[in-house]
């Protein structure tokens, strides 16, 4: 009887202790509450099931509105149908907490367009929270008197790397890049709503081995209409780590989401102001005086706070 006291007390003193932890990282709400995720698909493997688990537990402390899913669901060449078993073994099977049941939007990354990217659209009629009307698009949400307009950008025909490799990414050469800038050009004059976030898969700004000619595209083509608006924040993935960067000259908060899955270390770029290589997920906050992103690792933990305020 004894034995069985004392394992009761300590199984009861973990369970306070781990109660007393999540209480001390407590996630901040707002009156709308989005999930950031990205670079997602490893078939359950690395830190992808722990990520979701913790995205699981988070998502039933604040309650969030939608999660935004900024490409690279599947790994490594996409999906070839909606019937693909990566829809299971990528998606379904792996974030299926009850409070992950709301509604996605998603965006195509460079690995979505290794495959068939029609397909990553046409998801939208067999599953109940995927929600992807085109490759790109907008979505408002509205909560009282706060509002916040999200902008969802098809990054990868942007970039003419991309553009160039037509037999590793046959349906990059098929869209009409000029045609998505001037659309995302009069949305951006036409909106009104008080916060204004950008996303798309790749960054603008960072500290990465990857092509340089992918962020100077970006640069170009996407930042120069970005900073033409009352834009607050750019969010991407692509890179795997968390950075956080500051640009002279651009009032816009350059944000890389980290991956839910596998991480890279990152360096440093000029206007760098915080980085990470802990594999997580952003929350996203917004309310009339402010609009927080907050970066949090697999045990949600929040590493860093983005704050703009009215």
């Amino acid at each position: 009887m004894r034995k069985l006291f004392i394992t009761a007390v300590a199984v009861a003193s973990v369970m306070f202790s781990s109660l007393t932890a999540w209480a001390q990282n407590e996630i901040p709400k707002g009156d709308i509450n989005l999930i950031v995720a990205s670079d997602l698909g490893r078939n359950g493997y690395y830190d992808q099931k722990k990520v979701a688990a913790t995205m699981g537990d988070v998502a039933e402390q604040i309650g969030p509105d939608a999660v935004l899913a900024l490409g690279d669901t599947h790994h490594y060449e996409g999906v070839e149908s909606v019937s693909d078993p990566l829809w299971m073994t990528n998606y379904e099977l792996i974030y299926s907490h009850p409070e992950l049941m709301v509604h996605w939007y998603p965006i195509c990354g460079n690995h979505e367009y290794r495959g068939n990217t029609q397909a990553v659209i046409d998801y939208s009629k067999v599953s109940r929270r995927w929600d992807m009307p085109a490759k790109y698009y907008t979505k408002a949400f509205k909560d009282g008197d706060t509002s916040l307009l999200v902008v969802f950008l098809d990054t990868p025909p942007l970039i003419d790397k991309y553009r160039k490799k037509s037999d590793t990414y046959p349906d990059a050469t098929k869209q009409d890049a000029d045609a998505q800038l001037k659309w995302l050009d009069s949305v951006l004059s036409d909106a009104s709503e008080d916060w204004i976030v950008v996303v798309g898969h790749h960054p603008i700004f960072a500290s990465t081995d990857k092509s340089e000619s992918e962020r100077t595209d970006m640069q170009k083509r996407v930042d120069t209409i970005l900073r033409r608006h009352n834009v607050d924040m750019y969010i991407c993935g692509h890179i795997h780590n968390y950075q956080y960067i500051k640009k002279t000259g651009s009032k816009i908060d350059y944000v890389v989401n980290t991956s839910g899955s596998k991480t890279r270390v990152p360096g440093d770029i000029e206007g760098t102001v915080f980085k990470s290589d802990a594999p997580g997920f952003s929350v996203l906050n917004a309310d009339r005086e402010s609009l927080r992103l907050n970066m949090l690792d697999k045990e949600g933990n929040i590493l860093y706070t983005v704050k703009r305020d009215k």
